[in-house]
């Protein structure tokens, strides 16, 4: 009798089978769906749902390079690429003092002759080391790096008498 009640106690775990985690069935966005009562897979978004930016999308390089966009990415810059990058561009960020191999140095004539696609293909897929960081960085936003990146380059072993006169005034102020 007990060896009864104990093959009835196991009969329901010999028809589970077994988990397969990592073949799931699924269903895509407009496939019909009988489980829903309107018959569709997609659904409405929960009253209040806060809608997320999709930081890959890709944004239209901007048509002109501005002020604000420069701020921008000076500040991104500061917060993405400092650490190994320097706040110069010259590949000695914080990480690499800490022994993390030398980054690239984004002043070299190579870079400068590099694209804008090039440069921001490279933050948003990564290069060599570099890690691609387009899941964590918006997409406007590495047009921004970009153009910060740009104005970097042409400001290192910029010629004294090319800068604008007000810009020569303040330099030979603060020596």
């Amino acid at each position: 009798m007990r060896r009864l009640l104990a093959l009835l106690a196991l009969a329901p775990l010999a028809a589970c089978g077994e988990a397969n985690m990592a073949e799931q069935p699924s269903a895509r966005t407009w496939d019909k769906n009988n489980f829903f009562p309107q018959g569709m897979t997609m659904r409405q978004p929960v009253a209040g749902t806060v809608p997320r930016n999709d930081p890959a999308k890709a944004a239209p390089q901007p048509a002109t390079i501005t002020e604000s966009l420069l701020t921008r990415g000076r500040e991104r810059y500061g917060i993405f690429c400092t650490p190994c990058h320097g706040a110069s561009g010259d590949g000695r960020g914080m990480i690499v003092a800490r022994g993390f191999p030398s980054a690239g140095q984004l002043t070299t004539e190579r870079l400068r002759q590099a694209s804008a696609d090039d440069l921001y293909r490279a933050i948003s897929q990564g290069h060599r080391a570099m890690y691609g960081m387009g899941q964590m960085i918006p997409s406007a936003d590495r047009w921004a790096i970009v153009a910060y990146v740009r104005a970097l380059q042409r400001s290192q072993d910029a010629a004294v008498a090319a800068l604008p006169p007000e810009d020569r005034a303040k330099l030979e102020a603060s020596r």
